[in-house]
C-alpha cells in the first residue's frame, strides 16, 4: 500500500489527480464548520449532546462528518444524493421505462444521472425542513433558543442554504470522479468518518476502565481484519468460451471465471434498517414531546440501543442483503449473456440450468455475507451494553471506510500499471 501511494506521487499525472481530490475535500471539511445563517451558536452547542454514537442522529453526524450536529452550510453531507441514487437503482428494476433508458447505454445513463440529481435537491430540501424542526423541538430540554426571532422567512433561509450545500457537494463528488481518483461521493463520507478518529482515540484514552483501554485495539484490530477478509472474499465461478467461427476468422476459447461477492450489497442493507428502525422513535420523539402514554412506549420499544432495536436491526439487514443482492445480480440475464458470448459454466448447461446455478450459488453467499453485517451492526450496541463505554464509531462506519479504501488503492493500482506497464520486452 504504502509503495503504491509513493508511485502515485512520481507519476505527475496521478500527482496532479491525487491532489485535486485532496483539495476539495479540503473544501468540504471547511464548508462542514461554516454555521447555517440564522442559528444560535449558543443553542448549537447545547443540542450537540443529542447526537450520541448509537442513535440515528449519531450515524447521520457521522456521514456528515460532523456538520449535522453544527447545523452547518454541509449538514445534510451527501447522504441525500446516495438516498436518490439507492432509490433510482430499485425504481429500474421496477419500472420499464427505466430499465429501458439503462439499457440505452451513456445517453440512458446521463438521463438517469439527471433524474437522481433532481430527486437529491428534493430529498435535501424536506430533510433541511424536517431537521429544522427537530432540533427546535430539542429547545425544552436544553433551555435555549435555537433560532431567535422564528418565522417563515428564516425557516426558508436556513432550508434553502442547506439544500444548496447539498446541491454542492453533490457537483464536488462529480468533480472528484472526472478529474479526481474516482469515486467522489465515497471518498467524501471516507473522509467525514476519518476526520473523528482524533476525538474517538482521545475518548479511548479518557476512559476510566483499564479493561476497555486494554482491549479496545485488540476489538479494533480484529474488527477491521474480518471486514477485509468478508469484503474481499468471493466465490469463482470458472467459464469456459468454445471457438467460434466469425466471418472468416476462428477464435480460439478461453477460459476465465465469474467472481460472486460474499457481501456484494455494501452497507446499503445497515443504511437502509437504520433508517427503517429510526421511523418509530423519530415519530415518538416529534409527536409525544413530553413522551406519555404510548409515544412513550413506543420511543422506549424502539430507542436506540435497546435489545429490540437491535433484534429488529438484524432482521432488517439480513432481509435486505437478499433483496438488494436479487436487484442487483440477475442470474438470468446472466445466464443469458453468458450463452450469447459463447461461454457456458462446466458441467451445466446453458441458459435455464445455468441462471439456477448461479442462483444457488448466490443464496448460499448471500446468507454467510448477511449475517455478518448484522453482526458488525449490533457489535458497538452490544459491547456499549457490556462496558457501559461510548464508540465513536459503529460497524457501518468501518464498514464504509476499509471498503473505500480498498476500492481506492485498487484505482491507484490500475493508474500505475496502465502506465508504468513495461510488456515482456524492455
Amino acid at each position: 500500500m504504502i509503495s503504491t501511494i509513493l508511485g502515485a506521487f512520481r507519476v505527475r499525472e496521478i500527482r496532479n489527480k491525487v491532489l485535486f481530490t485532496a483539495l476539495m475535500l479540503g473544501l468540504y471539511r471547511l464548508g462542514s464548520y461554516i454555521p447555517a445563517p440564522g442559528i444560535s451558536r449558543t443553542a448549537v452547542a447545547a443540542i450537540q449532546k443529542n447526537f450520541g454514537g448509537s442513535s440515528i442522529l449519531g450515524l447521520l453526524n457521522t456521514f456528515s462528518g460532523g456538520g449535522l450536529g453544527r447545523i452547518a452550510l454541509f449538514a445534510l453531507g451527501i447522504m441525500p444524493y446516495i438516498t436518490s441514487s439507492i432509490i433510482m437503482q430499485l425504481l429500474t428494476a421496477v419500472v420499464p421505462s427505466l430499465e429501458k433508458l439503462q439499457k440505452e447505454g451513456e445517453v440512458g445513463q446521463a438521463r438517469i444521472t439527471q433524474y437522481t440529481r433532481y430527486l437529491t435537491v428534493g430529498l435535501a430540501f424536506a430533510q433541511s425542513i424536517g431537521y429544522v424542526f427537530l432540533f427546535r423541538s430539542f429547545e425544552t430540554s436544553v433551555g435555549e433558543t435555537l433560532i431567535p426571532g422564528f418565522n417563515l422567512a428564516k425557516v426558508f433561509l436556513i432550508v434553502i442554504s442547506l439544500t444548496a450545500g447539498t446541491v454542492l457537494l453533490m457537483w464536488m463528488g462529480e468533480l472528484i470522479t472526472q478529474r479526481g481518483i474516482g469515486n467522489g461521493i465515497s471518498l467524501m463520507i471516507f473522509a467525514s468518518i476519518v476526520s473523528r478518529i482524533p476525538g474517538g482515540i482521545q475518548a479511548w484514552w479518557n476512559n476510566p476502565d483499564p479493561t476497555f483501554k486494554v482491549l479496545m485495539p485488540f476489538i479494533v484490530f480484529g474488527v477491521v481484519a474480518a471486514v477485509v477478509f468478508v469484503t474481499t472474499g468471493e466465490r469463482r465461478i470458472p467459464i469456459q468460451y468454445a471457438k467460434r467461427v466469425i466471418g472468416r476468422r476462428m477464435t480460439m476459447g478461453g477460459q476465465t471465471y465469474l467472481p460472486l461477492r460474499v457481501n456484494m450489497a455494501g452497507v446499503i442493507p445497515v443504511i437502509f434498517a437504520a433508517s427503517v428502525m429510526a421511523i418509530p422513535p423519530t415519530l415518538g420523539q416529534l409527536i409525544g414531546q413530553n413522551r406519555n402514554g404510548f409515544w412513550e412506549d413506543l420511543y422506549n420499544f424502539f430507542a436506540p440501543g435497546s435489545w429490540h432495536y437491535v433484534v429488529g436491526e438484524c432482521l432488517l439487514i439480513i432481509v435486505f442483503t437478499y433483496f438488494y443482492t436479487a436487484i442487483t445480480f440477475n442470474p438470468v440475464d446472466q445466464a443469458e449473456n453468458l450463452r450469447k458470448s459463447g461461454g457456458f459454466i462446466p458441467g451445466v448447461r446453458p441458459g435455464r440450468p445455468t441462471a439456477e446455478f448461479l442462483d444457488r450459488i448466490l443464496a448460499r453467499l448471500t446468507l454467510p455475507g448477511a449475517l455478518f453485517l448484522a453482526a458488525i451492526a449490533a457489535l458497538p450496541t452490544i459491547l456499549i451494553d457490556q462496558t457501559n463505554a461510548n464508540f465513536a464509531f459503529g460497524g457501518t462506519s468501518i464498514l464504509i471506510v476499509i471498503g473505500v479504501a480498498l476500492d481506492t488503492m485498487r484505482q491507484l493500482e490500475a493508474q500505475l500499471m496502465m502506465r508504468n506497464y513495461e510488456g515482456f520486452l524492455k
